[in-house]
């Protein structure tokens, strides 16, 4: 929906299955109706749509699905504004790990699926919209093994800048890539991220071979880095690492990075760890998804790729720490009982938001739904949405 200048908010239908066009077809029509009727049933209501790999595929070789999904949003006073293309393949009933970043974008197909993926934006999306692509951390922190990775991670950023170049000039749409970083990532602090921007993406050595490949002047070619590339900033992922997040937000707004997306997720808290806490945490162990957590014990910080890598080190060498844990929960709650959540960086990056707006797109992205416990499920899908939405919206307006 649209907030006036807080921007649009929706949620992410990464939450539905949505692994193939037939998936999230089924998932648009079943589940976005109802949200809307919930919480704008008088006013048009702004959609986030997962872009598999498949589906897009099967969307671009099909003009006649195209126009479905296009007519099917508009009879619905529908409207699509950004869509979650970090997800290359199957998200959900699968382990998926650290595959979730595959391809990477070291790859040909990662820039390739890109692209389509902006075109299907600028042509499902309203005119004049300028919808949002959000995508992955440019890869899996681990391999990257070299400066090598880094400038084949860079070069092909700048083949899809490139194509959204020449996009803009074909639809009049501006398509902005967003990256988003998130534990154990190459990009995963906020300071990593406008390292990789300042160093790379808006240097001069890359204005001048995006003027190159697209006949733009240099000084035009670095504004288009700047309008063309940006960030997806998870206020969850940022608060795993124990990051001040208005004073991140800050930095990106400083040096010039624009936020395409602020994406409302909340991330789980353990104040102080006992057995009691490992205990109550077997419940969000060992999920088809990486529980990226991140210890603070007498002033040193380690970092655990899952759960029971945490748990391990705990029976190990018991005693007082903290933790904080990448598992997306209900935003609008801060308790779960035997410990807490991040929603308090929620609550400060959107008192921050609304104060001085940081982005025109908001979403709020809980995909948990089918692995959380089940006495977090309040009500069905559409209620535990609805409930999200509600209370985003209530910080901001």
């Amino acid at each position: 929906m649209n907030l006036g200048k807080v921007g649009h908010l929706t949620y992410s239908t990464l939450v539905h299955p949505g692994d193939n066009w037939d998936q999230i077809w089924s998932s648009v029509q079943t589940y976005l109706p109802q949200v809307k009727a919930r919480v704008a049933p008088h006013e048009k209501f702004g959609v986030c749509l997962r872009l598999a790999a498949p589906t897009v595929e099967e969307l671009v070789a099909d003009a006649g699905k195209r126009a479905d999904l296009k007519h099917f949003l508009a009879d619905n006073d529908l409207y699509l504004y950004t869509c979650n293309a970090f997800v290359y393949g199957v998200f959900k009933n699968q382990v998926i790990k650290e595959q979730v970043y595959e391809p990477d974008w070291a790859t040909d197909d990662r820039t390739t699926y890109t692209m389509k993926v902006a075109d299907l934006l600028a042509e499902l999306a309203p005119e004049g919209m300028n919808p949002s692509i959000q995508s992955a951390p440019l890869g899996f922190k681990p391999k990257v093994t070299g400066d090598d990775v880094v400038e084949t991670y860079t070069s092909n950023v700048l083949r899809v800048v490139a194509h959204l170049v020449e996009l803009k000039k074909k639809t009049g749409q501006t398509v902005p890539l967003g990256l988003e970083p998130e534990p154990r990532c190459y990009l995963e602090t906020t300071d990593e991220t406008v390292a990789y921007f300042e160093k790379h993406l808006f240097s001069g050595r890359t204005a001048q071979r995006l003027a190159k490949a697209t006949g733009l002047t240099e000084a035009d070619a670095a504004q288009a880095m700047r309008d063309f590339t940006g960030v997806v900033f998870d206020i969850g992922h940022q608060s795993v690492g124990y990051e001040d997040i208005p004073t991140s937000l800050q930095k990106l707004v400083d040096h010039g990075i624009q936020i395409t997306k602020l994406q409302e997720a909340a991330s789980m808290a353990m104040p102080e760890v006992t057995q009691q806490t490992v205990d109550a945490l077997q419940a969000y162990a060992k999920t088809v998804y990486l529980s990226q957590t991140c210890e603070k014990r007498d002033g040193k910080t380690t970092w655990y790729l899952n759960l029971e890598d945490a748990f391990d080190a705990f029976q190990k060498d018991p005693g007082p720490r903290e933790w904080r844990t990448h598992f997306h929960v209900p935003v609008f709650l801060d308790d779960l009982g035997a410990f807490r959540t991040t929603r308090f960086a929620l609550e400060q990056a959107l008192a921050f938001h609304k104060h001085t707006p940081l982005s025109p797109h908001l979403e709020i992205e809980t995909y948990t739904w089918d692995v959380l416990p089940s006495h977090l499920k309040t009500g069905n899908i559409v209620d535990y949405v609805t409930r999200e939405i509600d209370w985003v919206k209530g910080q901001v307006t």
